[in-house]
């Protein structure tokens, strides 16, 4: 294992909460509006268990987002999703927030960002990830880039990763089963 990969496993395995931006992260960041102006977003199922699983194991999960849409609280209710933070232009404040209500320090969190609105953010976390299509400038500053674009299991692949360097994968998802 290479020191990139040791530090982020070890990240990985102080991480209490994993925070992801929606729009580009957990979508593929295209908006959807119909003619009487209804927005539309596409979610990736295995995004959804992933999170699912994270919560499971006794990890917390929030969203921070830019933009506000009913699809996405929808979406967050659907999974259990306490933490849902929509508007948010300056997430900085808001994350530190919440770190505080948590009682999380900020090296035991992993944010999950893709635009310039996210960089603030993923330098006070612990492990700052980018997805694969992210912009060139959060790609840069990422600890870990996954393989897969935003909204195409991006968000599952962290959450894998957090689950296995903390051993809390189901058995049968272990390499072993």
């Amino acid at each position: 294992m290479n020191a990139l990969a040791s530090i982020v496993k070890e990240r990985a395995q102080a991480a209490r909460l994993v925070v992801f931006d929606v729009d580009g992260v957990l979508t593929d960041g295209r908006i959807y509006l119909n003619p009487e102006g209804v927005e539309m977003k596409v979610f990736h199922a295995r995004d959804g268990l992933g999170i699912r699983l994270l919560r499971d194991a006794g990890i917390e999960v929030a969203v921070i987002s830019g933009r506000k849409s009913p699809v996405v609280a929808q979406r967050m209710s659907a999974l259990g999703v306490a933490h849902v933070f929509q508007g948010q232009d300056d997430k900085l404040p808001l994350f530190e927030k919440l770190l505080h209500t948590l009682g999380v320090a900020a090296h035991d969190t992993v944010y999950v960002g893709d635009d310039v609105i996210d960089l603030p953010v993923m330098a006070a976390a612990g492990l700052a990830v980018a997805v694969a299509d992210a912009h060139p400038a959060v790609r840069r500053a990422a600890d870990l880039l996954t393989t897969a674009p935003g909204g195409h299991g991006a968000a599952r692949e962290v959450c894998d990763l957090v689950l296995a360097a903390q051993d809390k994968l189901p058995a049968h998802m272990r390499p072993e089963a």
